[in-house]
């Protein structure tokens, strides 16, 4: 279960940990075309605006624009006193990643009181692929909200394209979280990270704890999405421990 960037925080209100999803809204969406994209030229300069809502329609444009020229931009709009216009700013440099702005968005992480905004940094800091990136992410997974946690979760096995050593370090604290974390969600983001991660790792101890761990939670975790999650990631991974757990389980049912 690993979640795309949701553009809408600028139009809805709806509680931070949400997931529910309006069908008839996505009827009409479906009935209608999508509207031609942005013009760069016309939006670049309203990142400089004075105005806020210029900067924050600007900065939304960049979340559907992929152009260097406004990374620049994009960066000071992490420190606008406008919180959504900061949110913006950090899914228009999840959609423009750049390693520029690993640095401001992790600062920016540290001292943000808004949820909306930290759950959009930890989405960007997935998308840039730095080593500079798992600290501040696993700092988040294990002590944010719930929200950001979730995608913390999932952002964290982007540490797969990284090395073995980035994937040595990300995956305990993945195990601890697939275990203990509160919200299925997030738990359900573990699952599919670790399995993620678990296919750069020669057949060592770390693999072979992760492997338990995804059988544990396939074995017991209360929630069935969660279990699924960890049955897709076994199989994926084609462990031999993890498939005959699986056979078991299903037998069981029979």
């Amino acid at each position: 279960m690993v979640y795309e960037a949701d553009l809408d925080f600028l139009e809805d209100e709806t509680d931070l940990d949400s997931s529910v999803v309006d069908l008839d809204t996505l009827a009409v969406l479906d009935a209608h075309p999508e509207p031609p994209k942005p013009d760069p030229e016309e939006m670049l300069p309203l990142l400089t605006d004075t105005v806020t809502a210029r900067r924050m329609m600007a900065a939304r444009a960049f979340c559907e624009l992929q152009d260097a020229r406004a990374i620049p931009h994009l960066i000071v709009l992490l420190t606008d006193p406008c919180p959504l216009v900061r949110v913006a700013a950090t899914y228009a440099l999840g959609r423009n990643p750049s390693l520029d702005a690993v640095e401001p968005l992790i600062s920016q992480l540290d001292r943000d009181w808004n949820g909306y905004v930290r759950k959009g940094i930890v989405w960007a800091l997935g998308n840039c692929r730095d080593r500079r990136t798992l600290k501040p992410l696993l700092r988040s997974l294990r002590v944010d909200i719930s929200a950001v946690r979730l995608w913390a979760a999932s952002a964290l096995g982007q540490a797969a394209d990284l090395g073995y050593d980035a994937v040595i370090a990300t995956v305990p604290p993945i195990i601890e979280a697939l275990i203990n974390d509160p919200l299925a969600a997030v738990r359900s983001n573990c699952a599919w990270s670790l399995g993620r991660l678990c296919r750069e790792l020669p057949s060592n101890v770390v693999y072979a704890t992760a492997v338990d761990a995804l059988i544990q939670v396939l074995e017991e975790d209360g929630d069935l999405g969660v279990r699924d999650d960890a049955k897709a990631a076994l199989l994926k991974l084609g462990d031999t421990r993890g498939i005959q757990a699986i056979e078991n389980l299903e037998l069981e049912i029979i």
